[in-house]
C-alpha cells in the first residue's frame, strides 16, 4: 500500500508542479503577488497530495509567531522544505544553490525571493546570503534556515553550519526554533510511509546572545524529537 501510494503521490506531483511552474512563469510580468500567490498554492497543493495520498498528517505544539523571525528548522527530508512556505506569510527560505539554478524550478524560485546558498563558496557565499536576508527583513519577510545545512537522518544531531550564527549576528531577529520527526516516514527512498509527523515551535530566543549560547539552544530545541 505505501509503495501504490508513493508512486501515485509522484506521478500527482512532479506534473503537477510543472504546471505551478509555468503559472509563475505567465504571470510574472503582472508582478511580485502573483508570483507569490502561486508559488503558495503550489505548497498547499503539496499539502494535500500528502494529507490524502501519502496519508501522512501534521501535528503542531506550538505556533510560530507573525512577524520578522529567523526561523530555524531541522532538516530530515524533502517535505520540510515546502511546508516551511506555510511556516508563515510569504517567508524567504535559505536553500541550497544548485535548487535556484535548476531549468525553470530555479527561476521560480527567485522570483518568489528565496536565498540560494553555495555551500563550497566559503565567506563570500556567507556574505551573499546576509545582503539577501537583510533585504528580505527589510521588507517585513521572516527568513527560514535550516541550520544544519543539508538533510540528516532521523535521530543524526549534526553541529550547526556557520552560516546559521552569521545571520543572527547581523540580522539581530529573534529565532524560533522547529524541531519535526519528518526522517521517521519520509526517508531517502522513494516509499514514504503514512502516519503523522510532529512540529514542535521552540521557546522563542531573543537577539544578542553570544555565538556558542544560542547555538546551543537553537540545537538542543530543533533536536528535541529526536
Amino acid at each position: 500500500m505505501a509503495a501504490a501510494r508513493s508512486l501515485l503521490f509522484f506521478l500527482l506531483f512532479y506534473p503537477g508542479t510543472l504546471l505551478y511552474v509555468l503559472t509563475v512563469i505567465a504571470v510574472s510580468p503582472m508582478g511580485t503577488p502573483p508570483v507569490r500567490k502561486v508559488v503558495h498554492g503550489w505548497s498547499s497543493f503539496h499539502h494535500w497530495l500528502v494529507r490524502h495520498i501519502l496519508g501522512i498528517r501534521f501535528e503542531w505544539d506550538g505556533r510560530i509567531p507573525d512577524g520578522p523571525y529567523l526561523i530555524a528548522v531541522k532538516h530530515q527530508a524533502m517535505v520540510e522544505t515546502i511546508e516551511a512556505l506555510r511556516f508563515a506569510p510569504t517567508p524567504v527560505v535559505v536553500m541550497k544553490r544548485e535548487l535556484t539554478t535548476m531549468p525553470l524550478f530555479g527561476w521560480v524560485t527567485r522570483r518568489y525571493g528565496v536565498i540560494g546558498v553555495d555551500r563550497d563558496a566559503g565567506a563570500r557565499a556567507l556574505r551573499e546570503m546576509m545582503v539577501k536576508a537583510k533585504e528580505a527583513v527589510g521588507s517585513g519577510r521572516p527568513v527560514v534556515i535550516f541550520p544544519e545545512g543539508t538533510r540528516v537522518p532521523f535521530g543524526a544531531a549534526p553541529g550547526l553550519r556557520p552560516g546559521f550564527a552569521g545571520l543572527y549576528r547581523v540580522l539581530g531577529l529573534p529565532v524560533v526554533p522547529v524541531a519535526h520527526d519528518s526522517g521517521r516516514l519520509w526517508s531517502r527512498g522513494l516509499v514514504k510511509r503514512s502516519g503523522t509527523i510532529r512540529f514542535r515551535v521552540g521557546e522563542t530566543i531573543q537577539p544578542g546572545l553570544k555565538r556558542e549560547d544560542v547555538e546551543a539552544r537553537v540545537h538542543a530545541a530543533i533536536n528535541a524529537l529526536n
